[in-house]
Parts: C-alpha cells; structure tokens; sequence
C-alpha cells in the first residue's frame, strides 16, 4: 500500500474519530504509566483525543505506533520548513540528511500499522528500532558538522520517545518462528532458482563496464534503470572488473537488488567523501544501500579520504535482510556503517582505523578478516555499536572471524592500542564469539567513550575466542561487560537466533552456520 494512500485511507479516518471518542485522564495515566516516558504520551493522548478507547495491550501498542507516526509526520513537516534557514552547505548537508531520514522514519512506523503487512513482533521491534535510530542519524549530523542549536529540529526528542514507548510495549523476544516454507516474504518463487544459481552474473539483468563492453558504464546508470523496472523479483546488477569512482545509493524503492563483481580487489567502487571534507557521516558513504533484501558479492567498497579527514564510510547499510559475501570494505575511520535494520556479512574483509564497524542494525559478521590500520592517532578501536534503547533488538556480533593487523599498521604495532570497541551509545551491544584475536588486542580489551558513559548499561561479551589477545584474565571490569561461558546465552546471538537467520538466508544461496 502506498504512503499516500494509507494516510489517507487508514489514518486520517482514525485521527478524525475525536468526536465519537475521548480519555479521561485517569485512564490515561493508566497506560501511559507502562511507558519510559508516561509524560509525553499522556499529553498527546489528552490533547489530542483523536484516539480509540485502550482496552487491551494490543490496543495500546498500535495506538502508541498511531500516535508516532502522526507526530513523525509534523515534525517531517517542522523540519522541510527549516530548509531555507539553512545558511552554508555544512547546513544544508545536515538539514538534507534529517530531511531522508524522516522519510525513512515515516516508511517504517506506516510499514508497522499497515493491515496488509504480514508481521512478527520481531518485525515490528525491529523496524521501530530502525525508526529511532533514524531521529538519532539527524541528530548526529548536525552535531558533527557544528549546525546551530536553532536549526536542530526539536520535535524528534518527542517523537523519539513516543518510538521508544512502542519498543516497550512491544518487547519482542530475539526471533520468530520461520515461515513454513523457509523464505521470507519478499523472495519471490521464480527469485529462488536465480538465487541459488552458482553464476548470478551470467543472469545478470544489466552489465555495468568501465570499458564500453556491457550495457552502461557506471552503476548509478544502472540504478537509474533498475528504478523503473516493474514488479519488484531479484534485479542484478553485474559490474565488471574496473575501478568506478562514483557514489551511489540505493534508495528505499530499489528493493531486492543483487550487485554482484569479479571479485575483492577486481570490482572496485570508491569514493572520498569525508565528514573532514564537509559530508554528514551518513553522506558521506560511497555505497549507501536502503531497500530491502539488497545483497552484493565479489565487490570491494572504498572510501580514500584517509585517516586525517575524519569520518569517512565506505558502505552504509540500511537494508533489511541484506547480504554482503565475498566482499571488502576499506577505509580508516568509520569504514562499515551497519545503520539499521537486519544483516548478515559473510567472508568478508574490513579495514579501518577508528570505530570502523559500527551502527546500529541487527547484525552478524561471520568468517569475516578485520584488519586494523595504522591510526592518526595511537588508538585503533574495531566497533562502536549504537543501541541507545535498551527495547532495541539490535547489536554487533562477530562470529567466527579473525582480527589481525593489516600491513601498514604491523611495522608500529608496539606503538598503537588497539580495542575490541567503545560505547557510542548509552545500550552499546557487542559479542565477540569463537573469533581469533591477535596480539594487537590491549589486555584491556574494551576503551572508554567518555568517563563512566555506559559501562553500567552497555552489553559487551567475549564467548571463546582464541590467541594471543583472547585472554580474558586483564578485561575491563565494567558491570555491563561479562565473559560468556553458557552456551545457551551465547546461542542468543547467533545467526539463527539474533537475525532470524534460517528463515531468510537459505534463499540467498550464502553459506552461514546457523548456531554456534
């Protein structure tokens, strides 16, 4: 159903029903006091009696997801009108960013109450923890680029927390029963065959070559022309060997999309944006993947702008069950932003600096290689992961990898600290399980963001992991880290478990290990 006309088939009906219903204030109270945040839901609810009488938990919660989405949708409006109070491209930048992820934000609270959606709890939880993250995404671009408090659009603290209310009331546990024939929704039966074949470029739907000898020669002609394609089956994109300096997205309409190369090192994509060089972290991505169920294999994704320009990304994703396989991301700081949503990387290669892995989506890297740089400064830490909800059912989780340091950073390694992670956010949530650590990893294992920010909140666990930097004896003793050693707890952030895995990722034809 499209947003326009669920607004105006669904929502507004419901928004117009203040005259028949109305709350009294003790009821109110009632349910609001269920919430984190009983003020603002109390006000809005009272204020604006546009709502159905609560009966049941059920009620509640798609009243609370109603009541964000509305407020989502003015403060959308609030923010479009601060564009011309924008005085500088830092301003702009900023402004544009929090412009999309309303939209985004928008997309995902309609997505949750639209009736012909089929959803788990976990779908739900999942996609509202993606709309926060989405408001927190804008906040962070004008803090970064130094934008003025008064272009700062203050609705989303409210909308925020009325976001954060729904994550409570839902609480979805870590995964939902599969469905019964083993392929989420959007696989599609005649995507299957494609999927699991061993040579998805020799299907490819268009081939992007740098020398004239496909159908186009850069991928943003190719997405243009995925774009308008009809219906919405498995579309790929082949890209031949060549190095292509572009910048490219895919935007939240571009769904099941497959961008498959020649191979890490072969198939090259980069670009230099950097926060340094006046981007938006969130901008500043050479690949940036938004619509559902995006996979791409045999692809290195760069970003140049090297260590001193700041926060520079060479893939951000933001798609639901996506997929990266056989794929190299390379940069200093910030490298791989995992945004949002659900996603699984497997044999992968990450190189970076600073906070290199981080973001706030649902995700497993798995047989992955990361490689530590030699850092501007002398601090390498490998995730910053950025729950800032405790309801969130989101987290970092390395499975089976292996960190070791690259080659530039091995002739000064005596010289450089190198951390597992550091709190972002206030619920930073990081498991390393089963993965080797090289010497290059401080005893300590863990840095500080800030003082004592999130040592008591954050979840940061280690489940047998091997070498020389693995040992545990000299960990940091913060009361939100701990050294796993039930099975049962670490089989929670499994593939199959965290991610849902086995109910998604058969149709993809990547190998996974569903368990431990």
């Amino acid at each position: 159903m499209a947003l326009r006309t669920f607004i105006t088939l669904v929502l507004v009906p419901f928004f117009l029903c203040s005259t028949i219903y109305g709350y009294l204030p003790k009821e109110v109270a009632s349910w609001c006091s269920k919430t984190p945040y009983p003020q603002p839901c109390e006000y809005f609810l009272t204020h604006d009696p546009s709502h159905t009488a609560i009966v049941t938990d059920p009620d509640f919660l798609k009243i609370s997801m109603r009541l964000a989405l509305q407020r989502a949708l003015r403060a959308h409006n609030h923010t479009f009108s601060l564009g011309s109070k924008c005085r500088n491209e830092r301003e702009k930048a900023a402004w544009a960013d929090c412009l999309k992820l309303y939209d985004y934000t928008i997309l995902k609270l309609t997505k949750t109450l639209d009736p012909t959606t089929k959803c788990t709890e976990v779908d739900i939880q999942t996609w509202l923890s993606t709309a926060l993250t989405n408001l927190d995404t804008c906040r962070a671009g004008f803090m970064e680029l130094g934008v003025p408090d008064y272009l700062l659009p203050l609705m989303s603290n409210n909308v925020s927390m009325l976001i954060s209310n729904a994550l409570a009331i839902n609480k979805a546990p870590y995964a939902p029963p599969p469905p019964k024939d083993g392929f989420p929704t959007w696989v599609k039966p005649g995507d299957r065959k494609l999927l699991q074949s061993s040579s998805a470029a020799s299907q490819a739907n268009i081939v992007v070559a740098k020398d004239g000898s496909g159908d186009v020669t850069t991928i943003k002609e190719a997405v243009t022309i995925a774009s308008k394609r009809s219906g919405s089956s498995r579309y790929v994109i082949y890209v031949k060997q060549g190095t292509y300096k572009e910048n490219v997205e895919f935007g939240s309409k571009l769904k099941n999309i497959m961008l498959v190369g020649d191979g890490i090192g072969k198939t090259i994509i980069t670009g230099s944006k950097s926060v340094g060089g006046g981007s938006t972290t969130f901008n500043s991505a050479t690949v940036a993947v938004v619509g559902d169920g995006f996979i791409a294999r045999d692809i290195t994704f760069q970003n140049t702008a090297g260590p001193e320009n700041g926060q520079a990304v060479a893939l951000r994703s933001g798609s639901d069950f996506s997929v990266f396989y056989r794929c190299s991301f390379e940069g200093y700081q910030d490298t791989l932003y995992v945004h949002s949503d659900r996603q699984f990387y497997r044999d992968c290669d990450i190189y970076g600096t600073v906070d290199f892995i981080f973001g706030n989506a649902a995700v497993v890297l798995q047989n992955c290689n990361i490689f530590p740089r030699k850092p501007r400064n002398k601090t390498n830490t490998i995730t910053a992961q950025g729950r800032s909800d405790p309801n969130q059912n989101t987290g970092i989780i390395i499975h089976n990898c292996r960190v070791t340091a690259a080659s530039d950073l091995k002739p000064v390694l005596s010289s450089v600290k190198t951390y597992l992670g550091r709190p972002w956010k206030e619920y930073s949530r990081t498991v390393f399980m089963k993965t080797f650590l090289d010497d290059l990893i401080q005893p300590a294992g863990w840095l500080e963001w800030s003082g004592d920010f999130a040592l008591k909140t954050l979840f940061y666990g280690e489940y047998m992991n091997t070498g020389p930097g693995s040992s545990t004896s000299n960990r940091v003793k913060w009361p939100g880290y701990r050294v796993i050693t039930s099975s049962s707890e670490a089989s929670k952030f499994t593939v199959g478990n965290f991610i849902a895995g086995n109910s998604w990722l058969p149709a993809t034809n990547v190998p996974f290990t569903s368990g431990l």
